[in-house]
Formats: structure tokens, C-alpha cells, sequence
């Protein structure tokens, strides 16, 4: 079975899908998290603190390091697999479509940009909340407390090049996502020709989603501080 999931290309491929589902789960949640933010600052700030660094937090952290890992490992193992094999071709559609050409050529391209993304964010957030608390302080380099999760939303995107860069860095998880979500179930032989068109429905739904919820926490956060500086 190991030699199934690292020698053979659907095996490969099956190993994305698995990881990739999971990563949109968790992106889902993520999402949803943040957009309770909006609703409630305090209402965040008490699943930041439900989250922390308890011990499930801290394997859930593991645990998704290793599927962002793992994916990103065979994403790179596939593309150049597949560019041995068919020259610049990166990823095999079988049913062609305008819509996916772009994203699907470029999802490595996408992941490039996705990953840098994660460790801004990583920086940005994780580093000032769940690392500060496994390091046993009190509050962060911001004189924020780890829990406060909604001060460091509205500190971070209270900065105009931060909202640009969380933008363009959702624009390219909407890219990836209207390929990999359907992708996922291609690997399985659902994408034929009946199934192909509701897929492609559902990643974009998936995808938009995904960019509005993540999208929508950056902009509000983002006008509340103009209005605060504009004493409206």
C-alpha cells in the first residue's frame, strides 16, 4: 500500500486529494472562525482561547503542518513527474473546459503564492497567539494577550498593505480551489461527462465562499479602522 501512495502517479494523486480535502475543511472552519469576529469580538477571542495551546490544539497544529507538508511534497513530486512526461503539461484534465485551463496550468504557481501567504500569516498571527503561549507569556510583541485574537485582526488589517497582500493572497486560494476541489473527486473517476459540470458548480461555490468569508473579515476590519481615524 506505501508503495501504491509514493511510486505510482494515482497514488500520488490520491494523496493530494486526501490531503487536499482536508485542507479545505479545515479552510472552511478557519473561515467561519473568522467571520465571527465580525459578530463578536469576544465570542473570537473565546474560541481563540478555547484553542490556545491545549494539547488538541496543539495536535491539530501537527497535524495540519503535516497535510499543508505532505501536499505541497506531492504537488512538487507530480509536477516534475509530469513534466518528464509530457513536457510542459502540469496537470491531466480529462474533460477540457475554458474556465479551469489557467488554474489548472498554474496550480503550482498558485501553491507558490499560497504557501508564501500561510507563513505571512504564520508570522503574522500564530506566532503572536499559540507561540507566545507555548512559550509561556503573557502577552505578545503587539501587548496583546495570546487570546486576543480580535485586537490583532484590527491591528493587522488596520494597515492598507497587509489588506492588499491577505487579497491578492485569497484571489490565488480562489484559483487553486475552483481547480483542486473537483480535482479531488477526478482522482476517484467522478469527473466524467455528466458529473464534470456539477463539480465544477460546487468548487467555485466552494472557492467563493472561501474568498468572501476570509475576504470580508479584511475589508470590515479595514473600514472600521479608517472610520475610527475619521472619528466617524
Amino acid at each position: 500500500m506505501s508503495c501504491f501512495l509514493t511510486n505510482s502517479s494515482l497514488g500520488k494523486k490520491l494523496v493530494m486529494s486526501v490531503t487536499g480535502c482536508f485542507l479545505v475543511l479545515f479552510i472552511l472552519f478557519h473561515m467561519s472562525m473568522n467571520v465571527v469576529a465580525i459578530i463578536s469580538p469576544e465570542g473570537y477571542n473565546s474560541i481563540c482561547a478555547f484553542l490556545g495551546a491545549n494539547w488538541y490544539a496543539l495536535a491539530g497544529t501537527v497535524v495540519l503542518a503535516a497535510g499543508v507538508l505532505i501536499h505541497f511534497i506531492y504537488a512538487l513530486v507530480l509536477t516534475v513527474n509530469n513534466y518528464r512526461a509530457r513536457g510542459n503539461e502540469r496537470y491531466t484534465v480529462t474533460v477540457k473546459e475554458k474556465g479551469v485551463q489557467w488554474a489548472s496550468k498554474n496550480m503550482l504557481l498558485l501553491g507558490w503564492i499560497i504557501l508564501g501567504g500561510l507563513l505571512l500569516h504564520l508570522f503574522n498571527f500564530w506566532s503572536k497567539m499559540q507561540l507566545v503561549e507555548i512559550m509561556g507569556q503573557h502577552q505578545n510583541s503587539l501587548g496583546f494577550g495570546p487570546a486576543d485574537g480580535a485586537s490583532l485582526i484590527a491591528y493587522t488589517f488596520s494597515q492598507w498593505y497587509y489588506v492588499i497582500i491577505y487579497l491578492l493572497w485569497f484571489a490565488a486560494l480562489w484559483f487553486h480551489l475552483t481547480h483542486g476541489v473537483w480535482s479531488m473527486f477526478q482522482t476517484v473517476g467522478w469527473a466524467n461527462n455528466t458529473w464534470y459540470p456539477r463539480l465544477k458548480c460546487i468548487a467555485n461555490i466552494v472557492a467563493t465562499i472561501v474568498f468572501l468569508g476570509f475576504a470580508l473579515v479584511v475589508v470590515i476590519f479595514f473600514l472600521k479602522s479608517i472610520c475610527c481615524c475619521g472619528a466617524c
